[in-house]
């Protein structure tokens, strides 16, 4: 993770409507390493994802609705799936079949939720 991090965390998401067009591959890949280093792009290019692993299901269960406050307050939903001790995040922006700035303000507020060196 890099210096922009709580910069790109800090913003707030736009509506999309789709009336956008899906992030260039050459913004993605400035946005991308702006998180921590285990999100990764999909391998259809659509979207990107990171998975987390937990001690217990309390602490999983804990982080799940962490994720789910974060999406009611920025009205951008991941998809999450996630087990006894671990939790797959994955952002796309469904109207536009791909990417968007929105994306990535997420996942930006997920680090935020973990200590720096974590």
């Amino acid at each position: 993770m890099n210096d922009a991090t709580p910069v790109l965390a800090q913003k707030r998401c736009r509506p999309c409507e789709g009336n956008l067009p899906p992030l260039a591959p050459e913004r993605v890949l400035t946005l991308l390493p702006r998180l921590h280093p285990d999100w990764h792009l999909r391998e259809d290019g659509r979207g990107i994802e990171r998975m987390l692993r937990f001690r217990n299901y309390y602490q999983t269960g804990a982080f799940v609705n962490a994720v789910m406050w974060i999406a009611h307050q920025e009205d951008h939903h991941p998809d999450i799936l996630f087990g006894y001790n671990e939790a797959r995040v994955s952002y796309t922006t469904h109207a536009i079949d791909g990417l968007s700035e929105n994306d990535f303000i997420c996942a930006a507020k997920v680090d935020a939720l973990f200590p720096a060196d974590e």
